[in-house]
């Protein structure tokens, strides 16, 4: 074949990609109009009700609440009502949660506030590498300030091994943060392992964990977990963005990140998101009930290992999470195409999905890095996080966009 024909042949080729585009586009365009969104491990829809109860607190009671007045006596009390949905919802007492603008507020008092706290008693933090990076920055800080952080490795499917933990805790360590439910690849970690090294090794320790991917999937019981801190976030359960919660263990004293006022017991001051809270405090309350959460979980079993199957199918897909894993979440990667390229292909026709490699110069995510994935795997991992309202038609369209953009990207990679 000449140059001359070697041109030729190229053209053809990308008319016939184009061409197959187009035909999907229209194919979908036709049969069915509706969005797909499989990120909901970065948010979720508001659900009608935790909208309802911000607008209600917008329209109706928008007093302040610390007034003393009737007005804001009425916001106060459903903050009151917020604060116990939530505390419910966790198993825990009322005064042991406090309300932040987030997850990662949340974390950062709960990292800080233990380092600050027990200085005293040693220098060691013990922590894992595919914790979110408001716990992994965070400690990262306090490293720069001359504390040792201990990052625990995972292995291929982001497990964490207990015996590694046991080892690394020892007597001078002063915090133990783990999450519960990895937020890429939807590993379960082991708390309850670094829970008992803590009061066995160092019993002085603080033991923190971020619930945020959990809460509302599967049950998170402060006292059974045996944390000392937990944080959680509102719209990862159907609420709006901009409020979370610190539940923080009855007596145990941290001083706050910041200063200047009383509420939340001067423990994180300042006015109160107080139409956000009374949203949280709703949703907490659907998300939590236990029976509808079973449910939920079940439909949910479902749909991940019906997608697991379907991708599985395509030539060259791995799977990433493993299979004990929390099956909100899926993260597999085509080995042959980029994440972003096919992020976008799919965003064009209506389908959202999140990137492992999330990074702008196109770099893995920490989380991706430390599974050691092949180099190819790691480049085109995606994350697909469900909710209860996906169904298989969906994943079917999915999986059949997924291919047509394989097939057609590859040509340019």
């Amino acid at each position: 074949m000449n140059y001359f024909e070697s041109l030729l042949f190229k053209f053809f080729q990308t008319y016939a990609s184009v061409k197959r585009c187009f035909s999907l586009q229209s194919k979908m365009s036709t049969t069915n109009l509706n969005e797909i969104y499989f990120d909901n491990s970065a948010t979720t829809k508001p659900s009608p009700a935790a909208v309802a109860a911000a607008t209600a607190m917008m329209e109706t009671y928008w007093g302040n609440p610390s007034s003393t007045h009737a007005k804001g006596n009425e916001a106060a009390n459903r903050l009151k009502e917020a604060r116990r949905s939530v505390a419910s919802a966790l198993s825990a007492a009322t005064e042991e949660i406090f309300f932040t603008s987030g997850g990662t507020e949340a974390n950062n008092i709960a990292v800080f506030g233990a380092a600050a706290r027990n200085r005293k008693n040693g220098s060691r933090i013990v922590t894992t590498a595919i914790e979110h990076s408001s716990v992994l920055d965070s400690v990262g800080e306090l490293e720069q300030r001359g504390f040792e952080v201990v990052r625990l490795m995972p292995d291929r499917f982001g497990h964490i091994a207990p015996e590694d933990i046991r080892a690394a805790v020892n007597a001078d360590t002063v915090l133990v943060t783990m999450m519960m439910v990895n937020n890429e690849v939807g590993s379960i970690l082991p708390v309850a392992e670094a829970v008992k090294a803590a009061r066995k090794n160092a019993p002085r320790a603080i033991v923190h964990c971020d619930c945020v991917q959990a809460f509302g999937k599967i049950p998170v019981n402060v006292k059974r977990l045996g944390a000392d801190m937990v944080t959680v976030s509102a719209h990862k359960i159907y609420s709006p963005k901009g409020v979370g919660a610190l539940c923080k263990r009855k007596g145990l004293s941290i001083p706050p990140l910041t200063f200047g006022g009383h509420q939340e017991n001067a423990f994180r001051p300042g006015t109160e998101a107080a139409p956000l809270i009374a949203a949280f405090g709703t949703a907490a309350q659907t998300a939590c009930d236990r029976t509808a959460m079973e449910q939920r979980l079940t439909a949910v079993q479902e749909l991940h290992d019906y997608a697991v199957s379907r991708l599985l199918a395509l030539e060259g897909v791995v799977i990433n999470s493993p299979d004990d894993g929390l099956p909100y979440i899926v993260n597999f990667s085509t080995c042959c195409v980029k994440a972003e390229p096919l992020l976008n292909y799919l965003s064009e026709r209506g389908i959202y999905v999140s990137g492992g490699s999330a990074c702008a110069k196109g770099e893995p995510s920490h989380v991706i890095k430390a599974l050691n994935l092949p180099r190819d795997a790691a480049d085109s991992a995606i994350r697909m996080s469900f909710c209860a309202d996906n169904t298989k038609e969906e994943i079917d369209r999915f999986v059949y966009a997924v291919t047509e953009g394989v097939r057609t990207l590859a040509h340019f990679h």
